[in-house]
């Protein structure tokens, strides 16, 4: 049941990112919506990765090895998901850089105004 409404979760928050991203022409607001859009993925990810009824990835006495395989959650899509939230912090805070660069150029977020390089 969590991991449908966690699914869901993800999926509404990835259609409302990118309904921002679409509908707005303020690049502040954009940037907003793409980084709202990149945490449904990762909330997508997370619920696609679990498990129902099995434990942390930690072979200890509570997890014998000869039963990990088929008592433990896979790890890889966690660590995904982390990799994916290092580099997605990486990728705000460069177009927030833009952002900014265009701001201090232009004195406009409107996407707009931003035609020179149009054909």
């Amino acid at each position: 049941m969590i991991v449908q409404i966690a699914l869901a979760t993800g999926f509404v928050l990835i259609l409302i990112g990118f309904y921002g991203a679409l509908t707005n022409r303020n690049l502040f607001r954009m940037i907003i919506a793409f980084t709202v859009a990149n945490t449904g993925v990762h909330l997508v990810l997370v619920a696609v990765g679990y498990m129902d009824g099995r434990t942390a990835p930690i072979l200890d006495a509570a997890v014998p090895v000869a039963e990990a395989a088929s008592r433990i959650i896979d790890p890889v899509p966690q660590a995904l998901v982390l990799t994916a939230i290092v580099i997605g912090l990486g990728i705000t805070a460069l177009m927030l850089a833009f952002a900014y660069k265009l701001y201090e150029k232009r004195q406009t977020l409107d996407i707009s105004k931003f035609t020179e390089l149009k054909w």
